[in-house]
């Protein structure tokens, strides 16, 4: 593989993979390769992202802001450690809260092929606490953290387990028909979508490199995604939709519920990042709805609780500040723009979880935030997430739910 081909291979998959290409990867590959030169084809690939993910320096909305360090928690429902990274102790702010998180890594299974694993720490509700466990391949976590869903390590799952968090036990296990890889809740929690698979979504392989170096990469053309599985979490009915993905997706192509519960969504290679398909409860393709049309699959905040703004992607970025653009869902017209580069999920009406450039740091590095429409302020949850050399390891990653 030549490094035309290694540069559009890592684009395919930053554009369809686990996670969208944060904010100043450019700075962060470009920090790397200074440190250690151990592709050639890393030069190529740290200009091709920089030209991607640039994004035009902007002025101020409002006034000069200021930056909050509150207290670990503060009588608003804040819940902030700004001086944990990754974080020990609680992370919420108004209706949601960090559940879980977690790292990943490519683990050697032969010289020529690997695992993309990830390793999750949980939310202990009893302590306040998040505490490692090692034992899955993938968690999910039901609104109201009162249970998550689990798959075991060996991928693709013949059953799914229903966690109970305050013990750590797993309460039961739901066999399943089809091979299971990724796991998702509706916004009720009564239902589970699982995409099925009949090969590894996580699969990787080795690209060669010089002096002995090389990079795992999922290779395209090899689609393992069968479709999805909708469980009834109360009754452990199922129902099986086949939906393969297409000849150019990447391995890991999983589902999410759409709002109301109805659809099932997931994210599509195209002309622009974000794109997504959506499908009907029996496999058949159909129009997004009219407020998701213009919500993008990479920004996981999507609509507010009242449903009437929708969280997009980066909008504005100067040298330590970054905006993203808040929009109205039906139009797609933007209505406002509001600090952070990447908008986890919506604490309330008015205010977002958000990724943001830590300031007085030249290359890029997020940190937890708390951001308000309106305002210039930031309320900073967690400290700074330090990216490893290793561009193959994936520092902590949060997954916000409705607490």
């Amino acid at each position: 593989m030549n490094v035309e081909e290694v540069v559009r291979e890592t684009l395919r998959e930053q554009a369809a993979g686990e996670r969208a290409v944060p904010p100043g990867f450019a700075d962060r590959v470009l920090a790397v390769r200074r440190r250690r030169r151990r592709l050639r084809g890393l030069t190529s690939l740290a200009a091709v992202v920089a030209a991607v993910v640039a994004i035009a320096v902007g002025v101020p909305l409002l006034d000069s802001g200021r930056e909050q360090q509150p207290p670990a928690v503060r009588n608003d429902g804040i819940s902030a450690h700004p001086d944990q990274s990754p974080p020990r102790d609680l992370i919420a702010a108004g209706d949601v809260a960090l559940a879980a998180y977690y790292t990943a890594e490519t683990v050697e299974r032969t010289a020529e092929e690997g695992v993309r694993q990830r390793t999750y720490w949980l939310l202990d509700p009893a302590t306040g606490r998040y505490e490692k466990d090692d034992r899955w391949s993938y968690v999910a976590v039901a609104p109201g953290m009162r249970t998550a869903a689990v798959l075991e390590r060996e991928l693709p799952a013949r059953r799914i387990g229903v966690l109970d968090p305050r013990t750590g036990r797993v309460e039961r296990w739901v066999p399943v028909d089809h091979g299971v890889g990724g796991l998702a809740y509706s916004r009720d929690g009564g239902r589970i979508v699982a995409t099925t698979y009949d090969g590894n979504p996580d699969l990787r392989h080795r690209v060669p490199g010089q002096e002995g170096a090389a990079a795992w990469l999922s290779l395209t053309g090899r689609p393992s995604r069968t479709g999805f599985l909708v469980l009834d979490v109360g009754t452990e009915d199922s129902t099986w939709s086949a939906v393969p993905a297409g000849l150019d997706s990447t391995s890991r192509r999983d589902f999410a519920f759409s709002r109301t519960g109805d659809l099932v969504y997931a994210q599509v290679v195209g002309e622009r990042d974000g794109l997504q398909e959506f499908y009907d409860l029996s496999g058949e393709a159909v129009q997004a709805p009219a407020d998701e049309r213009y919500l993008r699959s990479d920004v996981p905040a999507r609509l507010s609780p009242d449903g009437r703004l929708a969280a997009l992607g980066p909008a504005k970025e100067r040298k330590d500040r970054s905006w993203s653009s808040v929009r109205d869902p039906r139009t797609g017209e933007e209505v406002t723009k509001v600090r952070g580069a990447t908008l986890l999920a919506w604490a309330d009406d008015r205010r977002l979880v958000a990724w943001e450039r830590t300031p007085g740091i030249q290359e890029y590095q997020g940190r937890l935030v708390l951001v308000t429409i309106g305002s210039e302020e930031v309320v900073q949850l967690s400290g700074t997430r330090v990216p490893d050399e290793d561009l193959d390891r994936q520092g902590w990653e949060p997954l916000f739910v409705t607490r």
